[in-house]
């Protein structure tokens, strides 16, 4: 099984299969307009510039299931997107990707690789720990997404090959995007 047997509806409204990506490599991320992470959105664009012809591809799956973030309807967020970072990699309507209804995309990635912590080496990772359990402790249990912009990379075979927590940066992931595109 690879990340190419599953299918989401884009934030227009169309299915899309997600073997339409094979052979890229994928940044597949959960995302929040009204979250202190938003700002990630303009680093995901430039590394969207920079490698996509190259072979990377990166999903955003909008979710309202943190602190209500992401409140607007689909055409809000898109408007967002587009009119305040210049969003040209595709998004999907908003999802969830935890809970009774996780989206089955975020039911593979996190089956593929589950929470690990957050790493200390990573500036903002206590901070956003105490964050969690103070104010959504439940959050904190199992394996499934902690907060707005959790990213999966996945190889040019579906493969999931690492996860990174909102405090991960998306330039901090840029080593490793080069690698996935060789």
């Amino acid at each position: 099984m690879s990340i190419y047997d599953f299918s989401a509806v884009s934030i227009d409204g169309d299915q899309v299969n997600l073997a339409d990506y094979k052979g890229k490599a994928l940044i597949v991320v959960n995302t929040a307009s009204k979250c202190g992470f938003t700002p990630q959105y303009e680093e995901l664009e430039k590394l969207y510039q920079t490698y996509k012809d190259q072979g990377l591809e990166i999903l955003g799956f909008p979710s309202n299931q943190f602190a209500a973030q992401e409140p607007g309807s689909n055409e809000e967020v898109k408007s967002f997107c587009s009119l305040n970072y210049g969003v040209t990699f595709p998004l999907f309507e908003k999802t969830d990707v935890r809970g009774e209804e996780t989206h089955p995309v975020f039911d593979y990635l996190i089956g593929q690789k589950p929470f690990e912590g957050f790493k200390p080496e990573f500036e903002k990772s206590a901070g956003l720990e105490g964050f969690i359990k103070e104010n959504f402790p439940l959050l904190m249990e199992g394996d499934s997404i902690k907060w707005n912009f959790t990213k999966f990379l996945v190889n040019k075979d579906g493969q999931v090959v690492s996860r990174h927590e909102p405090v991960v940066s998306p330039l901090q992931m840029e080593a490793e995007i080069q690698e996935l595109l060789k």
